[in-house]
């Protein structure tokens, strides 16, 4: 074995919060995880490290010149999230980092956008547009074979005998590059200087300097750091593609997300075309912006209206369903609430949600034991969220106590009727916020108005008993 030079210093670092230590031990100092230390060798920085940064003044700064200069990636729900409501696009030199679980389509993602950069007509210029592509998981062969499902070849009259993609003049400004060596992509990106960078996945980079393996906490922090570096000093957008870990979170240091711009996290299941957008961090806009795609052969398509989205099917009158409408963002979605009710023989019965948490369907569970008098404790509950979406909003109670109501009395609510109020542990319905905001999507969609604000304040029994959701309603 050979011996490290005195020079040559080692480390036992987390692999899940990046705590190091001089020795190695079964249980992390920093946030207590067991058997998560790796050790790990860093070289000498290099001298170029040493260069001194470059001052400005406030008085030669523009504030608004990198926000007129947003790029649109021509996709509006990856749009929205980027900015928010009324700013939209990419931000010159921003780092952006896109998380998802293996086959969500991220790939796909970045691919049209690299796609609507260089072929959309609402550029001017999208000929001249150069975009590197770091293909660290694919070959630059696969890559294209996505290229050719997503934007068809036959559009642009290829000639036969020839190959298909030397005669599509955008074509000449997609980069690829097949390396694993930050030190190599970063001198790509200096030498050809590119309108947009994607590196597809952060894990796979690595740099000489230290021995971790590729996606060790120490590689990923320091190639994305070096990437970030140079980002900023050539106003390059960046886009890195990040996996995540079993328990759903994004694969590598936390600091990985403090040092980029922007977090996106794109979820789905296997078994739904939906693909949802989510903005953990966002240095140059909100975080409350959702976008909606939905997957198809062609690659990723926006879902234009997703209250007749999440709505579908659901115009009839069901026992145990009940409409609702959340603000995600500045947006207004009407879904439906699903809630079942049936006998338990547990002893402790269950309680189990999908699109909305655990503890807001015990706490629903007890207000309506306690006030409204529903033995739910010998029964188990289940409650979900048609359509895949995710929702924290406080406005979705009333509808979650009405849905489980509902299938209690096994009564159907009236068809159309949006529920939307906040309950409290007093056994109180109280107004959720937006609710202008609200009534006017449901009345868009010609649905029943949401509840009038005389109704708030009311007793949640009171409510309920309107409904005809109670033993004395008829």
């Amino acid at each position: 074995m050979a011996k490290l030079s005195a020079t040559t210093k080692t480390s036992f670092i987390c692999q899940q919060c990046g705590w190091s230590g001089p020795r190695w031990q079964g249980q992390c100092g920093g946030c207590g995880a067991w058997n998560t230390l790796v050790e790990e060798t860093q070289s000498p920085v290099s001298a170029q490290r040493a260069t001194s940064a470059q001052s400005i003044k406030l008085a030669q700064i523009n504030p608004l010149q990198n926000q007129q200069n947003r790029i649109s990636t021509q996709i509006g729900e990856l749009d929205r999230v980027l900015g928010g409501e009324k700013v939209f696009g990419i931000l010159p030199g921003a780092v952006m980092l896109v998380g998802g679980s293996p086959g969500v389509g991220k790939s796909t993602l970045m691919t049209q956008v690299v796609l609507n950069l260089l072929t959309h007509p609402n550029y001017k210029n999208a000929a001249a547009n150069k975009i590197l592509y770091v293909a660290g998981e694919e070959s630059p062969e696969q890559i294209s074979l996505r290229i050719k499902r997503i934007n068809s070849i036959e559009q642009y009259n290829i000639k036969p005998g020839k190959s298909e993609f030397s005669q599509v003049g955008w074509a000449e400004n997609l980069i690829f590059l097949p390396s694993h060596d930050i030190e190599q992509i970063i001198s790509s990106i200096i030498k050809f200087k590119p309108n947009l960078v994607v590196i597809d996945s952060i894990q796979t980079i690595t740099t000489a300097e230290l021995s971790g393996g590729a996606g060790s906490i120490g590689q990923v922090r320091e190639c994305a750091d070096r990437l970030t570096n140079v980002a900023k000093q050539y106003n390059i957008p960046l886009f890195l593609i990040g996996h995540i870990t079993k328990d759903g979170k994004l694969a590598g240091p936390m600091v990985l997300e403090h040092i980029v711009d922007v977090v996106l996290e794109m979820t789905g299941e296997s078994q739904s075309q939906l693909r949802l957008i989510r903005t953990k961090k966002n240095r140059f806009g909100s975080t409350d912006e959702v976008g909606v795609l939905q997957m198809t052969e062609k690659g990723l398509i926006e879902i234009k209206d997703p209250s007749l989205f999440f709505l579908d099917g659901a115009d009839h009158a069901a026992i145990g369903a009940a409409g609702s409408c959340v603000v995600e963002g500045s947006r207004p979605l009407l879904v439906e609430v699903q809630a079942l009710v049936v006998s338990s023989k547990l002893a402790v019965p269950r309680r189990i949600a999908r699109g909305v948490s655990n503890t807001k369907l015990q706490l629903i569970c007890a207000v309506l034991e306690k006030h409204c008098r529903l033995p739910l404790g010998g029964y188990d509950v289940y409650c979900s969220l048609a359509g895949g979406l995710s929702s924290a909003d406080p406005g979705l109670d009333l509808a979650i106590a009405g849905a489980i109501a509902s299938s209690y009395f096994n009564r159907a609510l009236k068809p159309k009727l949006q529920l939307v109020g906040e309950i409290s542990l007093l056994g109180e319905v109280r107004p959720a916020g937006l609710m202008q905001k609200r009534i006017k999507e449901a009345q868009r969609l010609k649905l029943e108005p949401i509840f009038k604000k005389e109704v708030f304040r009311h007793s949640l029994v009171a409510v309920l008993n309107q409904l005809g959701l109670s033993k004395t309603s008829k």
